[in-house]
């Protein structure tokens, strides 16, 4: 199966895409990284959680002016909902998210 891109991602009609802007070297990014599957868990099947390396993906965190990391970004058929940087916990992600399900 071809690897789809980003825009193919987060552009698809059904289920929102929270994306979490991130690279190996940063501390915050790994305290992020068991909330999202924490929240991937519980949204699962209503919620799609990807992971963009900025090191090795710089022209899609440029496109969305990404400046610090972590930042996520919910979106939803193309159109961006929610946006916020640096580490968020589980339960105000959960509330987000909640928020912004079709």
């Amino acid at each position: 199966m071809a690897k789809k891109s980003f825009q193919e991602i987060i552009n698809s009609p059904g289920m929102p895409v929270l994306v979490d802007f991130y690279a190996d070297w940063c501390g915050p990014c790994k305290t992020m990284s068991p909330i999202l599957q924490q929240v991937a868990r519980q949204y699962e099947g209503k919620l799609k959680v990807i992971k963009i390396d900025v090191d090795k993906n710089p022209a899609v965190a440029q496109q969305y002016r990404v400046q610090g990391i972590p930042t996520l970004l919910l979106f939803h058929q193309g159109k961006q909902l929610w946006r916020q940087s640096g580490v968020v916990p589980a339960h105000q992600l959960s509330q987000v998210v909640q928020q912004h399900l079709p």
